[in-house]
């Protein structure tokens, strides 16, 4: 049923509002601005780790057109946006973080030396004598900010910039049956995916070879440059940080019918005061939640005598992202039933620690060492249907009810980085310095589980450490942040105050 003036549907959001559009106002309200800051950016940190990537980009794809959106603004409701974040791809070949930049796109285009020109297309912007500059709530400057200028952002890149209403003419160029090859970075961007597939007709295999694509950018985020060690390293001490603030916030998170959400709120505080936010929904999971394992909902109580398993990491303004979980004891110490639970958890991450420490070990390995660890606990404890052996061969694996994912996962820009990497280069990949993934092992005894002690029920214990391969082995990023009980339970102790450790410990 249509409205009485017929108005499209795509208008309607502007029912709301009454914003001026006489010829008299845009007029007044392009005048008597200060002149626009002469001085550029300096070039960013991450600039020359960029472009030594993108050297490295265009020696795999020769003679071939590369187009690696940003990504577009997603709608939030209505007509709000979530907050932008740039595909990692993108941000990862640009050294551009945070919000930087909507619907910009970075292509690599193949010239007559043999390699590539990269030229960065974006949407500047507009003047203040602009529409856009008063009138768009995406774009305007009165709206959203000071967007930068195609200068600017050159000058922090070091790359070539472009308006991005050149880039459909730009990528079109040479492109045939027999011309230059084009490759897109898939589901990055449905608009400029379909720009490209509008301008490659003739061009047979485009799905393969933009899947190509993606599985060599994120193989090259497999060993980490020094910037982005460094990234990590601030991502990580922040997030230890965060933790503190959370065991300061458990006075009031058990006083509070949803004290999991105040947990949540602590970490999350620090996440926007020191990075960009959080890297992924932080798990604030109190008792048995804590056996669910992405647990994110965080609206359950946390009570007195129980543990609460934390999983969360601050990502910085360059995107890279910690990512370290901790069991904690609500009242600051562990019962004997929880702490022999997560001395078994320590034992298989120690395990893990020392076999990725070892010479020509693959990444597969570490998980198998913490493995090894959980079947010889399980089976002590008179929980397995046969021996420790019997269970970690591949037509046994029993103890894995009690932990059903992986030990370890590479870390960088995104939380679970290098995704579409081969297996041959990931899980059966030797260890190479530059790597960051992490370890963390767990066992989960679900409140419903009869296949284990009542005492055991509804204890959820994980450990996550992250750590970097060097020359001489594997280094913990995550050191300073307690992982031994007896030092997790001091380290509680010298931030709690003693009358909340007093009560705790009758309750």
């Amino acid at each position: 049923m249509s409205s009485s003036d017929d108005q499209p549907l795509a208008e309607r959001g502007s029912n709301r509002s009454q914003r001026p559009n006489s010829p008299a106002f845009r007029a007044f309200i392009a005048s008597s601005w200060a002149p626009e800051a002469e001085e550029l950016p300096t070039r960013s940190p991450a600039a020359d780790y960029a472009a030594a990537r993108r050297e490295r980009v265009s020696e795999m794809f020769p003679g071939e057109r590369l187009v690696i959106p940003a990504g577009q603004l997603v709608v939030r409701s209505n007509d709000t946006d979530y907050r932008f974040r740039p595909h990692s791809a993108f941000a990862h070949l640009t050294g551009l973080g945070t919000d930087q930049e909507p619907n910009a796109v970075l292509v690599l285009h193949p010239n007559e030396a043999g390699d590539h020109e990269a030229v960065l297309y974006f949407r500047p912007r507009a003047g203040k004598d602009a529409e856009e500059f008063y009138a768009d709530s995406r774009y305007g400057e009165l709206w959203v900010g000071r967007r930068p200028s195609l200068a600017e952002i050159s000058a922090l890149t070091g790359l070539r910039t472009a308006h991005i209403d050149t880039l459909g003419d730009d990528l079109a160029k040479d492109v045939g049956s027999d011309g230059v090859q084009v490759r897109v970075v898939p589901h990055a961007d449905t608009a400029i995916t379909a720009l490209v597939n509008s301008i490659r007709h003739g061009q047979a295999e485009s799905t393969a070879a933009d899947d190509g694509l993606a599985e060599a950018l994120s193989e090259l985020r497999l060993r980490k440059d020094d910037y982005e060690v460094d990234q990590l390293r601030q991502a990580i001490s922040a997030t230890i940080d965060g933790f503190a603030d959370i065991v300061r916030a458990l006075p009031r998170a058990i006083s509070h019918p949803r004290g999991e959400r105040v947990i949540e709120a602590a970490f999350a505080a620090r996440a926007r005061e020191e990075g960009n936010a959080v890297g992924y929904e932080t798990i604030a999971a109190a008792g048995n939640n804590a056996n669910t394992l992405h647990w994110i909902r965080n609206d359950g109580p946390v009570r007195p005598g129980d543990l609460v398993l934390i999983d969360a990491g601050v990502e910085v303004d360059s995107l890279y992202t910690a990512d370290i979980t901790r069991t904690i004891p609500v009242s600051g110490r562990f019962t004997e039933p929880q702490r022999r639970v997560y001395q078994a958890v320590l034992d298989a991450a120690d395990a893990a620690f020392r076999r990725a420490g070892e010479p020509g070990v693959r990444f597969r390995e570490v998980h198998e060492a913490a493995m090894e660890v959980i079947a010889t606990r399980l089976y002590e404890w008179g929980l397995l249907p046969g021996t420790a052996a019997e269970s970690l061969a591949p037509e046994g694996q029993f103890h894995r009810r009690w932990m059903v994912h992986g030990t370890s996962h590479h870390l960088g820009i995104d939380v679970h980085d290098c995704a579409q990497a081969r297996r041959e280069m990931y899980l059966d990949a030797e260890l190479q310095p530059g790597m960051v993934f992490t370890i963390e092992p767990g066992l989960y005894f679900r409140a419903d589980d009869l296949a284990v002690p009542a005492e055991l029920r509804g204890i959820g214990v994980r450990i996550e450490d992250d750590v970097l391969v060097t020359d001489t082995g594997v280094e913990n990023l995550t050191r300073a942040l307690p992982r031994r009980p007896e030092d997790v339970e001091a380290w509680m102790v010298s931030l709690l105050p003693a009358d909340y450790l007093a009560a705790a410990s009758e309750r």
